[in-house]
């Protein structure tokens, strides 16, 4: 069991418990998965990129990613129907749990600037994404082979019915939310 798993079993939980005044043990919130999406616009004109994107991800992710490819075509863009445009991979169990042991105590406080993570990111049903301008925040990532510098988004989905809930939720398992 990874450490951040007992933490929000021993400790998040009951505070949980406590403040929102659950009756049954299962309406209490919990992260059900972690997605991690890299849309890539700029493989149209090199198609490598997304080997590299794929190879960077399953790095930092410890799951080999899928690739994402375009539903239409859009000739404004230069992009025709099933070109593959991005990655993404979903993250449940023990690996959800040590990318985001990963991502909280490594990858954000390498950020540059860093001044806390916005609360604007969540969607009304208790699910909060996360926009990283650069993959290279996680240590698995040599600066000297990377050849474009990449963006992602991280979405925690939750099985919390607020925004108040998956926030309190987020916040005391140790996501640096701005104050």
């Amino acid at each position: 069991m990874n450490f951040l798993e007992k933490h929000y079993k021993e400790s998040c939980v009951p505070k949980l418990q406590d403040k929102f005044k659950y009756k049954n043990v299962h309406e209490i919130p919990k992260l059900e998965k972690i997605v991690i999406n890299m849309g890539l616009g700029e493989a149209v004109q090199n198609p490598k990129i997304i080997e590299s994107a794929v190879a960077e991800m399953t790095l930092f992710s410890g799951q080999k990613p899928v690739i994402t490819r375009s539903k239409k075509s859009i000739a404004a863009f230069k992009l025709r129907e099933n070109l593959p445009i991005g990655c993404c991979v979903t993250l449940r169990k023990n690996k959800m749990y040590d990318f985001m042991a990963k991502l909280i105590h490594i990858a954000i406080p390498r950020i540059r600037d860093f001044r806390g993570l916005s609360s604007k990111g969540f969607d009304g049903s208790g699910n909060y994404t996360l926009g990283l301008k650069e993959q290279i925040i996680f240590p698995e990532i040599d600066y000297d082979k990377v050849d474009k510098i990449k963006g992602m988004n991280i979405t925690f989905v939750t099985t919390a019915k607020t925004n108040e809930e998956s926030m309190f939720m987020l916040d005391i398992m140790g996501m640096p939310f701005r104050k």
